[in-house]
């Protein structure tokens, strides 16, 4: 199943160059990547442009948001983590309560045209 979620990051030049840093290819600490995968998240992209990120994920069918929330919680490196991406990203101004990224609602589908 595919999954696109947002979120923003501070407006700011070094925020930004900070953030890809510690998302750069290889930097990702090993415990954050184990995490993901044992949650069934199969494939994750995150894509920027100006202070807007869009991750794109896709699932199997064990992957369980609940759980996988659970789990970080009880993480020390998960919550360490999140903790550093907290000081960088912004939720969006929609976003509901103690929600970090947003779920994008699909709206169309080459697929589904003639």
């Amino acid at each position: 199943m595919r999954h696109v979620l947002l979120i923003d990051l501070a407006d700011d030049a070094d925020v930004i160059a900070r953030y890809e840093a510690w998302h750069a290819a290889g930097a990702l600490p090993p415990e954050i990547g184990a995490s993901i995968r044992a949650a069934d998240i199969r494939a994750m992209d995150i894509y920027r442009s100006g202070n807007r990120l869009v991750m794109i994920m896709e699932t199997g069918p064990d992957h369980d948001p609940a759980a996988k929330a659970a789990a970080d919680r009880a993480d020390p490196a998960v919550r360490a983590w999140e903790e550093r991406m907290d000081d960088v990203q912004r939720p969006l101004p929609w976003a509901a309560p103690d929600a970090k990224w947003t779920l994008a609602s699909p709206i169309f589908s080459l697929d589904d045209q003639p």
